[in-house]
């Protein structure tokens, strides 16, 4: 085997990217304290093609050395913008037609092996901070609670890393909507 080189990898161009079709799906990350954190999952958001993020609280916002060290500039490709409040953003999206979804342990959470996202649905995936999660406000809110399942001692993932988890099996059926 051998590494693909970048221009192999035949990725798009900014200005493609910010033309290109979007995956229905927005991130709202409320109150996520960690700048290294945001910039993974913008990062993160752009490798899948999202629609974009809302950023909520106490959340960063770009341009910042410590977001970009982990963006590697997705923070200019990936479009966002900020809302003070997540509760506020979210009733916002519940008005323009998203599926409201959190990624928390809850009571009745639907594992996340077992969602299957519909295609002609626009989804919200509330993140939450690194110490409480998704707080319990907007908990209340969201329509539907989903669970990564986990075994060992510990009762949580980093933020970016469940992000990526998350994504994955949200995108993966979806992703024919990129003509993939």
């Amino acid at each position: 085997m051998k590494k693909r080189t970048i221009t192999e990898m035949e990725r798009l161009t900014l200005q493609d990217f910010q033309r290109s079709d979007k995956l229905p799906i927005r991130l709202v990350l409320e109150d996520v304290r960690s700048m290294n954190n945001l910039g993974s999952i913008f990062r993160t958001a752009d490798a899948f093609r999202l629609e974009g993020l809302t950023l909520c609280g106490i959340t960063a916002r770009p341009p910042h050395p410590d977001i970009h060290k982990t963006a590697l500039g997705a923070e200019e490709s990936v479009a966002w913008h900020y809302e003070p409040s997540a509760l506020e953003a979210l009733r916002a999206l519940r008005a323009e037609g998203y599926h409201l979804l959190a990624l928390e342990q809850v009571h009745d959470s639907l594992s996340l092996e077992t969602f299957v996202p519909d295609p002609a649905m626009r989804y919200a995936l509330v993140l939450g901070n690194e110490v409480h999660g998704v707080s319990e406000g907007v908990v209340s809110e969201v329509d539907q609670c989903l669970e990564i399942p986990q075994y060992g001692t510990k009762h949580s993932l980093n933020v970016s890393v469940a992000t990526g988890i998350a994504l994955w099996q949200m995108v993966s059926p979806l992703l024919p909507l990129l003509g993939r």
